[in-house]
């Protein structure tokens, strides 16, 4: 008799003791997945753009674009811009030796992504009509969690830098 009642209590603790690890488990997963980790937990981006200006490019070819995307929320990334003015808008990050194009770009929460000379730009090709001085340039800057905001970039002189007139 004794052998028969050890085990079932045994199957029994056991069976609970699995159970009670499996649902702590879940908690703690549940809790450390409540902080997301993709800025969720700052809500959803709260984007602006600033600073923008494309130097006038020689006659008719490349062009680079700057800007300025601030962040007073959730983390958000450029995926894609795109100019109705433009064949193609593409984004790319220069380093000492070279210039690649990169696929998306990460905007910090409660922080800023800055399209710079010398650093990360957007390069613009394919106008639909040669660019001048004073022109403005629609850019539609799509964004995986905000959506695509749409921006006037002004075409200003080769040498202009913002903030320094």
């Amino acid at each position: 008799m004794r052998g028969t009642g050890v085990p079932s209590f045994r199957r029994t603790a056991l069976a609970g003791a699995v159970l009670a690890t499996a649902l702590g488990g879940g908690a703690i997963l549940v809790a450390c997945g409540a902080g997301g980790q993709d800025g969720a937990a700052d809500g959803p981006a709260r984007l602006s753009v600033a600073d923008s200006y494309i130097p006038l490019p020689p006659a008719g070819g490349m062009a680079a674009g700057y800007l300025t995307v601030r962040n007073d929320g959730g983390q958000d990334q450029l995926v894609k811009v795109s100019s109705p003015a433009a064949q193609s808008v593409t984004m790319h990050r220069s380093t000492a030796s070279t210039m690649e194009q990169v696929e998306r770009l990460d905007v910090p929460a409660h922080g800023a992504l800055q399209l710079a000379r010398g650093g990360t730009h957007l390069m613009i090709m394919g106008w639909q009509k040669t660019p001048a001085l004073g022109d403005e340039l629609e850019l539609d800057l799509t964004f995986a969690r905000t959506g695509t905001i749409s921006v006037k970039v002004p075409v200003k002189e080769l040498t202009y830098r913002p903030g320094q007139q």
